[in-house]
């Protein structure tokens, strides 16, 4: 996970029912050894409501395209430490997002990236 802990952002990839996938560029925070992303817009985001439905999930991470599985995380010491970790990352360069993304409708989309396939070695 240490290559999620790495990258300012992922694309998160996610299958349509008609075969198409959408593409949406989200923050990537690591705590605990596990990668997490949220929704910016909560429960609203397409994205995280075809996750929601088990749509088939990518995420690129630097042009290595990787088949994941999303883990919704309804614990709230978890949820609270997954938030520091949006402020430690990201604060400083955008305080304004940050505060949405730590806000409790995109708090509540905590999602744990699980089954992540081998990362490899990415360019520097």
């Amino acid at each position: 996970m240490n290559a999620f802990a790495d990258v300012v952002e992922i694309v998160m990839r996610v299958r349509h029912p008609d075969g198409r996938w959408s593409a949406r560029p989200v923050w990537v925070v690591v705590v605990d050894g596990d990668a997490y992303v949220r929704s910016a817009f909560g429960h609203r985001g397409a994205w995280y409501r075809r996750v929601l439905a088990h749509a088939a999930t990518e995420v690129d991470l630097g042009g290595v395209i990787l088949p994941v599985r999303l883990e919704p995380v309804d614990e709230p010491a978890l949820v609270h430490r997954v938030s520091a970790g949006y402020r430690a990352k990201y604060a400083l360069a955008w305080p304004g997002p940050v505060a949405t993304m730590t806000a409790p409708e995109a708090a509540g989309t905590t999602m744990r990236l699980a089954d992540v396939g081998e990362v490899p070695e990415l360019p520097a």
